[in-house]
């Protein structure tokens, strides 16, 4: 069996989802893959940070200001996919001063709301917060519920004629005259697709994909822990103001946090090695930030994999602190007529990095419709009950927020 979409979406993330619904409210005929069912990598792995843009802002203040820009819409659009929390900087005794007072500089020039508070009131308002707390800045960082904001994005897709595949692994590519003719599909689907355009949006496993049509694709992996533990009433999401390390952020759930992270360099992103230091550096460091974390029963504990671009990242040793987006159109690079890889990015721009897709694949069909995500709500935003039944029929459920998302099992 032979389909031919106008638009093949290889990866069923956060953007690869918004690619999906961005083409297809746009009346393009698009059909998704993803291998292992939707969010299965990079976006269900995460710490489901809603990105106010403070963390960026003495380093990147372009995308500090995109995650600000788009946390904004974000919190328009999506309803019970995210969780408007705020978020604590802290400065702990014999952290630098003077970075603190960077990042408020810094986000103070770019329009980020702060507001500095001494240790005390940063206490009163955060029971269990460390002794240890000098200062604290609030800015308007929230939590993503990165499973429903996934299953949202297919199912507006779907709704508007697109073909969403979650167990349909790509086996292979065949090139001919410089472009994507077919691409096989396997796993459920056992199906040759023959589109008019393909993109990639695979994150760390863009370049595995992009070498199956002879295009070579960059990308410098990195994995993190994330462990989440029992702890009650925690509000904001609490971040160590220091330069980014080790164990530097706790994101409140309901009657869970999620501690994180470390950053490792990995060759494979389908088979690395985890280890038990990075685990107990992060409930140690976290515990630094809020105490009572290190005693805390330890509910479960899964690794993810950053989908860092080589040539942004060569200088920034594999932190990625930027994290920047970029879209490979490789028929300019004299490859491949039909094809392009968007790569890098953060899940709070997810929607962005698929409208500046979504405009070049747009392009190159001869398109002329507007992008509409940023004003279309997300259908069964308004009920947790609705997303997370659209969990279970893509099977998009992930480890992040398997204890907010009813009825699914953890992957």
């Amino acid at each position: 069996m032979n389909s031919q979409p106008d638009v093949l979406v290889v990866g069923g993330g956060a953007t690869g989802t918004g690619i999906a619904r961005d083409l297809a409210l746009r009346g393009v005929d698009v059909t998704l893959v993803d291998r292992d069912g939707l969010s299965a990598g990079a976006t269900g792995r995460s710490h489901g940070l809603l990105h106010s843009g403070a963390r960026y802002a003495e380093s990147d203040a372009e995308g500090a200001l995109e995650c600000l820009e788009e946390s904004r819409v974000l919190r328009e659009i999506c309803g019970e996919c995210v969780r408007e929390t705020r978020g604590l900087f802290v400065q702990l005794a014999g952290d630098d001063p003077d970075y603190f007072e960077e990042k408020r500089a810094a986000c103070e020039e770019i329009g980020i709301p702060v507001e500095v508070v001494d240790g005390d009131t940063a206490r009163d308002a955060v029971p269990g917060l460390a002794d240890a707390v000098e200062r604290a800045m609030w800015v308007p960082d929230g939590v993503v519920v990165p499973s429903r904001l996934v299953a949202a994005n297919a199912a507006d897709a779907r709704d508007h004629g697109a073909r969403i595949l979650p167990h349909a692994p790509v086996t292979s590519m065949t090139v001919e005259d410089g472009r994507i003719a077919a691409v096989s599909l396997g796993g459920d689907v056992a199906e040759t697709v023959e589109p008019t355009y393909v993109v990639n949006a695979t994150g760390a496993h863009a370049g595995k994909l992009a070498a199956m049509a002879g295009v070579d694709v960059e990308m410098r992996p990195t994995r993190g822990v994330m462990i989440s533990v029992g702890y009650e009433g925690l509000e904001p999401v609490l971040n160590r103001c220091r330069d980014p390390a080790d164990g530097d952020i706790i994101v409140p759930h309901d009657g869970e946090v999620v501690l994180g992270t470390t950053s490792v360099p990995v060759d494979d992103p389908d088979a690395y090695e985890t280890a038990d230091w990075e685990v107990d550096e992060t409930v140690s460091e976290c515990a630094t930030i809020l105490p009572d974390v290190a005693d805390a029963e330890h509910v479960r504990t899964w690794w993810g994999v950053r989908p860092l671009y080589e040539p942004e990242e060569a200088a920034r040793g594999g932190r990625g602190i930027s994290r920047g987006f970029h879209v490979l159109d490789h028929a300019s690079d004299g490859r491949v007529d039909n094809f392009a890889s968007v790569v890098g990015g953060k899940l709070t721009t997810y929607r962005r990095m698929a409208e500046v897709t979504a405009d070049r694949v747009c392009e190159r069909l001869g398109v002329d419709r507007a992008c509409t995500t940023a004003t279309n709500e997300l259908p069964g935003a308004a009920e947790s009950s609705t997303l997370d039944r659209f969990v279970r029929e893509f099977d998009g459920q992930g480890p992040t927020d398997a204890d907010l998302v009813e009825g699914t099992d953890t992957r």
